[in-house]
């Protein structure tokens, strides 16, 4: 399937809501389990996906729109604001990610883009070329990979507890992604 704005906003408009509904409420062992040294739970997944509505996917969209390829994306470090932000309630943030997504996509909706502007280039540091359609087929991506995730880490909790089971379980086959 082809970027499609309206098809990507429509996950992207129902991410926050699914969180929301996954993660409010539940305790801790829920939500801050995690598979292990070096991984994320699914409350440091919240923290990300915060990070990433302030320092990447508007931040980059613009820099294409304003600059194309003549200046790299803004920096991007994918632990943000992890460590520092532990202290939070996951309720909090899960509001926080709501209304920043809201305010997002509020401004790509007003931008008006069309194919012309989907076939802008920017430069990625590490990836290079890419199209403004790129970036936006995988803002959404990026969310159905952590809501996978998170079901990965939250199942994970529970991988002796299901004994035998554990072989018919694909989330509990299924390997990391990184954070």
């Amino acid at each position: 399937m082809e970027q499609n704005l309206d098809r990507t906003i429509a996950v992207l408009e129902r991410t926050p809501a699914a969180l929301d509904a996954l993660l409010r409420g539940l305790p801790d062992e829920w939500t801050r389990g995690n598979e292990g040294e070096g991984t994320w739970s699914a409350f440091d997944v919240i923290v990300h996906l915060i990070h990433c509505e302030d320092e990447d996917w508007m931040p980059r969209l613009r820099t294409i729109l304003d600059f194309g390829e003549s200046r790299d994306f803004p920096p991007f470090e994918r632990w943000g604001n992890i460590r520092e932000w532990q202290e939070r309630p996951l309720g909090d943030l899960l509001h926080e990610f709501a209304a920043k997504r809201t305010r997002n996509l509020d401004s790509l909706r007003k931008l008006q883009l069309g194919p012309e502007q989907f076939a802008l280039r920017g430069k990625h540091p590490g990836l290079g070329s890419v199209t403004l359609s790129q970036l936006l087929a995988t803002w959404a991506v990026h969310d159905l990979n952590h809501l996978h995730q998170i079901s990965r880490v939250m199942a994970s909790q529970y991988g002796e507890a299901v004994g035998p089971w554990r072989a018919y379980l694909g989330v509990m086959q299924c390997e990391g992604h990184g954070g």
